[in-house]
């Protein structure tokens, strides 16, 4: 009988086109409701869901908009769900992503893929294109953009994951995991001998960026970080995570191009990195950078019409990098990063567990 249902399972598009209700056309991501139905198809993964880590900059945005009130807070996730299928902030359009434990696998995906039923892995892909049911919110952990739930979510054949590892906790591991393309984009952007400018270094990214790009530039060159107080700069510096950290706004590109440029010599940087949950921080990051440096922007507050128009009022010819939150081996080099350093790893322990 199982036989047989099983082999009754619909196909479906690998990238869940065929979840889409509307508009009809659109991928998942760009689609205002995609169904939500926990009928796993056949090239599709069913998960039990425990965890929701929100984009930063969405659940910066709910938790304003909600003047900080866990129940408003909690009703307006669970509206969003219920109106799109899935955890897409409409103002940031941005997600977050899962951690959960894999109830069903397709028949077409049965034995192909390195899953079983049973196993616990974190999605790789953002929630605002992955089908989200939620029954229940358990709580709301704003301090680290956290929400426990009981619910059930859909992977693609396309979608990425990562096994949750054994060497360290669960909750460890999705605070990693959840900004992994950052770390990894910097293991391959950054070279010996840069000067590298990480704007929001004192947050779970920019930590993780900052210990990457230190491993990366080797002696010759420079790690400034850039915080919001100076608690957070003596934080880093007593890491070991940068050379300097300067405090400002990354909202006030002349402030921070001053401070940036005073330590570094008066020049400009190769490379600058943007991991801030707030808009507005765009210049910030381009006007610090020479001429054919990088500017990656991490941040999905980001607004890239004003970056490529800022640029060009300004008249800098610089390499602009939208962070998609996925590159080679992200989940791998992300964790390896709690591995090879030991305090980083006890700060994550003691703030995200």
């Amino acid at each position: 009988m199982k036989q047989e249902e099983i082999s009754m399972q619909k196909k479906g598009n690998k990238y869940g086109v065929h979840r889409v209700i509307e508009p009809q056309g659109l991928m998942t991501q760009a689609a205002k409701k995609i169904d939500n139905t926990m009928e796993c198809w056949s090239n599709e993964i069913l998960c039990d869901v425990s965890a929701l880590n929100i984009d930063s900059a969405s659940f910066t945005q709910i938790y304003e908009a909600c003047e900080k009130d866990l129940g408003k807070t909690e009703q307006m996730i669970l509206d969003i769900v219920g109106e799109r299928g899935k955890m897409q902030n409409p103002v940031t359009g941005s997600g977050g992503m899962f951690i959960g434990t894999v109830k069903q696998i397709g028949e077409d995906l049965e034995g192909k893929i390195d899953l079983k039923v049973g196993d616990k892995i974190a999605s790789l892909v953002s929630l605002s294109l992955t089908p989200l049911k939620i029954e229940k919110i358990l709580a709301i952990h704003p301090e680290i953009d956290r929400v426990d739930v009981q619910a059930q979510a859909i992977l693609f054949e396309s979608g990425l994951y990562a096994k949750l590892p054994n060497d360290m906790s669960e909750e460890l591991a999705l605070a990693a995991l959840d900004v992994a393309g950052a770390p990894a984009q910097t293991a391959k952007l950054v070279k010996p001998g840069d000067s590298v400018l990480i704007l929001g270094g004192a947050g779970k990214g920019g930590m993780m960026c900052c210990y990457e790009a230190m491993k990366r530039v080797g002696p010759t060159g420079k790690v400034v970080a850039l915080v919001i107080c100076e608690e957070d700069a003596n934080l880093l510096k007593s890491m070991n995570l940068c050379h300097h950290a300067i405090v400002g706004s990354a909202t006030n590109p002349i402030e921070v191009l001053e401070k940036s440029l005073a330590v570094n010599n008066g020049k400009e940087y190769d490379v600058s990195i943007l991991i801030v949950n707030v808009p507005a921080c765009e210049m910030s990051a381009i006007l610090p950078v020479r001429d054919n440096g990088t500017v990656y922007f991490f941040s999905m507050a980001t607004d890239f019409a004003k970056a490529a128009l800022g640029a060009e009022g300004c008249g800098k010819d610089v390499t602009m990098i939208v962070g998609n939150g996925y590159t080679k081996d992200h989940a791998e080099i992300t964790l390896s990063e709690l591995r090879e350093n030991a305090g980083l790893k006890a700060y994550f322990e003691k703030k995200y567990l």
